[in-house]
């Protein structure tokens, strides 16, 4: 089984002269990264993390987090990502149930949650959670130059980084490496645990099955592509992400005519066809665009085969338990029946997968340990997906989850096909889609949106977000499943301890804006 931090380390080692990554005005070659990487993990050692230590982190993506998670990984330590815009009350319950003894994030961040700058950035709608005290006795590294709000004796990662030395431990497949949180409660947090082993798996399977090779130049933002990019020896361009976590689509613009693979989420590529329409001088230069994150529905697969002929598409379908689960060619899943489910690929070769009682149930070496409320009581072994599906040899077609549907006409709407699309539009916090049966028991269907920004105190169609998202929706989904209304809520209900969306009670306060929708002419 490979191992992630490993593998990175041999593509180092195998071409050490050539552009490994390059971000923020500067280019990176595999010997850099590398000696960078391997001094990090030895500074911490020295510093005192041991093996097992888990480590809050906040770092945007960049060349620091890059080489700091490869770093303490490589060390023994285990990566927990931390949304800072999750808000104070959720990260404080997701930090206790990771109970990590070193805190590493950006001065700046420190800064903005520190008590002068904290009511500044609950006016921009940001609930941070105090970085400089929110783990008792916790270490601290800090990305970036030192500024107020950063603790006493904080470790500089530059200073890390240039103190030479190998700290690389070679470790086990099982050694935990990376918690990543997914969902949940401020009372039930919920976070996925992978170990150097599951993460090895899993994308070296992407970097195969999406045709990384050496000296690629591959533009995304995203860690996690980005890390297969450099096992596979590729050149890795990320766009610049200014104050966002991620990087705004225009910051991909500039870099489109060098690239020849990008990788983004299916509103990341809308986004992007959107400026390059407003663009039409540029000629981008890609061989492939990798998507993943959400499904990929024909209307942007065809606005992409429209401003790029001659591209090649992928699409990467899988969860943050296993991933990649399968790939599709994007010409052979356009070209796919109508009314066929949605057909996600050919399995890739580490994942096995079955079909029991209708439901995808997934197993293999890229499946995470578990989850870490419940380890080490109850490891995963295998993963029902909740996920309704056929498999036609290593051909694995969705229909659609296992419980939620609504009929509008003839045709059956799986909402779980669309809301993750949907909660990844800029601005939205989470989204969910409401079947309200009319007089004649067709199903309206009204897409409800919570605002990353200035919620609303009750359900509403005046939110300037409603425009918005109305107007984004047509070239990402099927036109036969276009909303009748769209609302924006203050909250998404939810029911159990588990608190799983209550699709009944949504469709209820919903109820009169479908009633209030004139039919198909009101499709956004």
């Amino acid at each position: 089984m490979s191992d992630l931090v490993l593998s990175v380390l041999r593509a180092c080692d195998a071409t050490p002269d050539a552009p490994a990554l390059t971000a923020r005005g500067r280019t990176w070659s595999y010997r850099e990264l590398g000696r960078r990487i391997r001094s990090i993990a030895a500074g911490l050692a020295e510093a005192g993390l041991a093996p097992g230590d888990r480590v809050l982190f906040s770092v945007r993506p960049g060349p620091d987090a890059v080489t700091l998670a490869l770093g303490i990984v490589g060390a023994g330590g285990t990566v927990v990502f931390a949304d800072p815009g999750a808000g104070e009350a959720l990260f404080r319950a997701r930090a206790a149930l990771a109970a990590p003894r070193w805190v590493a994030a950006e001065s700046l961040l420190y800064l903005a949650s520190s008590r002068p700058l904290r009511p500044l950035a609950r006016r921009r709608g940001l609930e941070l959670a105090p970085y400089g005290r929110l783990v008792p006795d916790a270490r601290h590294i800090r990305a970036g130059r030192r500024l107020p709000g950063v603790p006493a004796g904080a470790l500089a990662l530059d200073r890390l980084a240039t103190g030479g030395g190998d700290g690389i431990r070679e470790g086990a497949p099982d050694d935990e490496a990376l918690v990543v949180f997914t969902s949940g409660t401020t009372d039930v947090p919920k976070a996925v645990v992978h170990t150097r082993g599951s993460l090895g798996a899993g994308l070296g399977d992407f970097a195969r099955g999406v045709g990384i090779r050496a000296g690629l130049r591959v533009l995304t933002d995203q860690l996690m592509v980005g890390i297969p990019a450099l096992i596979g020896g590729a050149h890795w361009t990320m766009p610049d992400p200014g104050l966002d976590p991620g990087a705004r689509p225009e910051a991909y613009l500039e870099h489109l005519g060098d690239a020849e693979l990008l990788f983004a989420s299916p509103a990341t590529l809308d986004a992007i066809l959107t400026a390059l329409d407003a663009r039409p001088e540029l000629r981008p230069a890609l061989e492939t665009i990798v998507l993943g994150g959400a499904p990929v529905l024909p209307p942007l697969l065809r606005r992409t085969f429209a401003r790029m002929p001659g591209v090649g598409v992928r699409a990467v379908y899988g969860m943050t338990e296993i991933l990649p689960v399968a790939i599709a060619d994007g010409a052979e899943k356009l070209a796919a029946p109508a009314g066929g489910g949605d057909a996600v690929g050919r399995l890739v070769p580490s994942v096995r997968a079955r079909i029991d009682d209708g439901e995808l149930v997934l197993s293999g070496p890229g499946l995470a340990r578990g989850y870490l409320a419940e380890l080490p009581e109850h490891p995963l072994a295998e993963l029902r997906t909740g996920d309704l599906a056929e498999l036609d040899g290593d051909r694995l077609v969705l229909r659609g989850r296992a419980k939620d549907m609504f009929i509008r006409g003839t045709q059956n709407v799986y909402p779980g096909l669309y809301e993750p699309l949907i909660a990844g539009l800029p601005g939205v916090a989470d989204a969910a889609m409401a079947g309200v049966p009319d007089a004649i028991g067709d199903d309206r269907i009204v897409v409800a949106v919570v605002p990353a920004a200035e919620p609303p105190t009750a359900p509403t169609t005046a939110h300037p977000l409603v425009a918005e998202v109305r107007r984004r929706l047509p070239g990402l989904v099927d036109a036969g499943v276009l909303p009748d209304a769209v609302v924006a809520v203050p909250a998404l209900p939810r029911a159990g301890r588990s608190r799983k969306l209550d699709r009944t009670a949504l469709a209820e306060r919903l109820a009169p804006f479908a009633a209030a929708a004139s039919g198909v002419g009101e499709r956004a």
